[in-house]
C-alpha cells in the first residue's frame, strides 16, 4: 500500500502494483491516495510542473445540466481537507438546485486540488442522483414513509453511501443496509425475505416463528405473496397473531400482475371488514414515484423503494476553470468569469 499523496506523477503510477486476489472496489486509502483518478490528471501535473505552472491560482466551478437535490459534499470535503491552501464554497447538502446552477466553487493553486477532479465529481454525481431519486419518492408519498431497499442493486462498496444519502438528504425514513443505516444515524429496518417463507414451507408457519423469535418491540411485518392469495394470507396471519401483526408487505412479482391498485383496495377492504384496521400495507417491488401516487391513493401506507433510488437518472457533474490569476476565462461555449450564486456558503 502506498502512502497518501504518493500518486502525483506518472512515475508513481508506473510503480503502483495491485493484487488481483481481492474485492475490486477501491479501499478508502486507495481513493485518498489518488489511485482512482483519471490518468490524464496525473499527466497534467507533470506537464504543468515542467513549466512551473502547477501553482497557478485558479477558481473552478461545479455544475450539472439537470436540476436535483445536492449531496456528496461531506465526502468531497473529507477528500480535500488536507489539500493545502484552498477555499471551497458550496450549497448545503439536501438543497434543491436548478439546471446549471453553481453547486461548488473551489479557489486556490490548481496543483492542490486539480488531480482529484475525477474523485470528487464522482462523489457529487452519485450522491446527488441518489438524493434526487429518493426525494422524488418522498414527495410522491406525501408524508407516508419511504424505506430505501436499494443495497442489492449496487456494488456493496457503494451501497452504504447510497442508503445514507437516501435517508439524510433524500428524506427516506429508514434503510435496510446495516452500514448505510448506521451511517445515517439509525438502526436498519426490514423483516425477512421470501427465502425464509419458502424454507418454512408456509407463510403462517414463518409468521409464528418470526413472532416467537423477535423482541416484543420489533414490528411484526410479513410478506404475504409467496404461496397463496395475498388477502387470504393476510387474514390468516392477522387472526393467528391476535393483534400483534403490524403490517403486511406486498411484493407480488410481475409474472402475477405485480402490486396493483385493485389488489391494494381489496386487501384494505377485507382487512378492515375483518376488524384489522390497524394492520398497515407496505408495497415494494419496482416502486417509482408514479406508482407511489397511484398505490397511495389505493391504500398503501408505506413504500419500500429499491432500484429507483439505487440506479437513478444520472446527474453528471462538470467542473470548469473560470478564473486564472484573477482573470475571467472559460473554454468556448462557456461564459468567462464567475457565475453568481448567493446561496453558496464557505465550507472549507
Amino acid at each position: 500500500m502506498t502512502e497518501r499523496g504518493s500518486i502525483s506523477r506518472l512515475q508513481d503510477v508506473s510503480r503502483l502494483t495491485v493484487d488481483e486476489d481481492r474485492i475490486f472496489s477501491a479501499t478508502h486509502e486507495e481513493i485518498l491516495n489518488g489511485e482512482t483518478t483519471d490518468i490524464y490528471f496525473v499527466k497534467t501535473r507533470d506537464v504543468l510542473k515542467s513549466g512551473s505552472l502547477l501553482g497557478t491560482d485558479v477558481v473552478a466551478e461545479v455544475f450539472t445540466r439537470k436540476s436535483g437535490v445536492f449531496a456528496g459534499l461531506s465526502e468531497m470535503l473529507f477528500l480535500l481537507k488536507d489539500c493545502g491552501d484552498i477555499k471551497v464554497e458550496a450549497l448545503s447538502e439536501g438543497d434543491e438546485f436548478s439546471s446549471r446552477e453553481v453547486l461548488v466553487r473551489i479557489s486556490g493553486p490548481y496543483g492542490s486540488f486539480g488531480m482529484l477532479e475525477t474523485v470528487y465529481l464522482g462523489m457529487l454525481a452519485s450522491s446527488t442522483a441518489w438524493a434526487t431519486a429518493a426525494r422524488e419518492c418522498v414527495v410522491a408519498a406525501q408524508g407516508k414513509p419511504v424505506l430505501c431497499f436499494g443495497a442489492r442493486h449496487v456494488h456493496p462498496a457503494v451501497a452504504p453511501a447510497m442508503e445514507r444519502v437516501a435517508v439524510r438528504f433524500g428524506g427516506c425514513q429508514a434503510a435496510s443496509c446495516i452500514l448505510g443505516a448506521k451511517l445515517a444515524g439509525m438502526e436498519p429496518s426490514g423483516t425477512v425475505p421470501h427465502a425464509a417463507i419458502l424454507i418454512a414451507g408456509d407463510t403462517l408457519k414463518l409468521a409464528r416463528l418470526y413472532d416467537q423469535a423477535m423482541a416484543p418491540d420489533e414490528p411484526r411485518i410479513v410478506l404475504v405473496d409467496t404461496f397463496k392469495d395475498e388477502t387470504e394470507e393476510s387474514l390468516r396471519i392477522a387472526e393467528a397473531l391476535d393483534g400483534r401483526l403490524s403490517g403486511v408487505r406486498l411484493d407480488t412479482p410481475g409474472e402475477r400482475g405485480g402490486v396493483t391498485p385493485e389488489l391494494v383496495r381489496e386487501l384494505r377492504w377485507r382487512l378492515d371488514c375483518a376488524g384489522f384496521k390497524e394492520v398497515s400495507i407496505i408495497a415494494s417491488g419496482g416502486i417509482t414515484p408514479e406508482r407511489i401516487k397511484v398505490l397511495s391513493e389505493a391504500g398503501v401506507d408505506s413504500f419500500g423503494v429499491g432500484s429507483y433510488i439505487s440506479n437513478p437518472s444520472p446527474r453528471d457533474m462538470t467542473m470548469d476553470i473560470k478564473m486564472i490569476d484573477g482573470r475571467p476565462i472559460a473554454k468556448r461555449g462557456r461564459l468567462p468569469g464567475l457565475q453568481e450564486n448567493p446561496r453558496l456558503k464557505r465550507v472549507l
